[in-house]
């Protein structure tokens, strides 16, 4: 094994260290763990392929985003594939989102060559819906309180 190999990280650590990356919208860091092959997919949606594709779409994520989260409920390990059962949270100024997600990555020497990712439509439409309803509602409030 090369000293290169060795010095990277497992595919646990790697996939922790990149969604934590992602936690802080600090992509240049997010993508040190990403292969030059890498494919990222929400399932159905099209695959971004390639590190250049995979990092324009996150960029993209992060300029409309005021947050993300990724609570690990669950991550577990096979050889190179690891499986995260999460509770992600997409934040737009006072909107917020959280849903279930399920996680499948490749990682290849510490770096992350398949990035896909499964959730119901539905829930994230639902939590789309009430992160709006809470957003209006926080800036009613704010509304409110400032006219006193």
């Amino acid at each position: 094994m090369t000293k290169a190999a060795t010095s990277r990280p497992g595919p646990i650590t790697a996939v922790r260290s990149f969604l934590g990356a992602l936690e802080t919208l600090d992509v240049d860091h997010a993508m040190t763990y990403a292969a030059p092959d890498m494919v990222y997919q929400n399932v159905p949606l099209p695959a971004a392929r390639g590190k250049a594709a995979v990092d324009n779409q996150l960029r993209t994520l992060c300029t409309y985003s005021t947050g993300f989260g990724a609570e690990i409920h669950n991550i577990a390990a096979n050889g190179s594939t690891v499986l995260t059962e999460r509770t992600d949270a997409l934040h737009i100024g006072a909107w917020q989102a959280e849903f279930w997600v399920c996680g499948t990555f490749q990682v290849t020497e510490g770096r992350i060559t398949l990035w896909r990712d499964y959730f119901d439509w539905s829930t994230l439409l639902v939590a789309s819906a009430r992160g709006a309803l809470r957003a209006v509602g926080t800036t009613a409030n704010r509304l409110v309180a400032g006219s006193r």
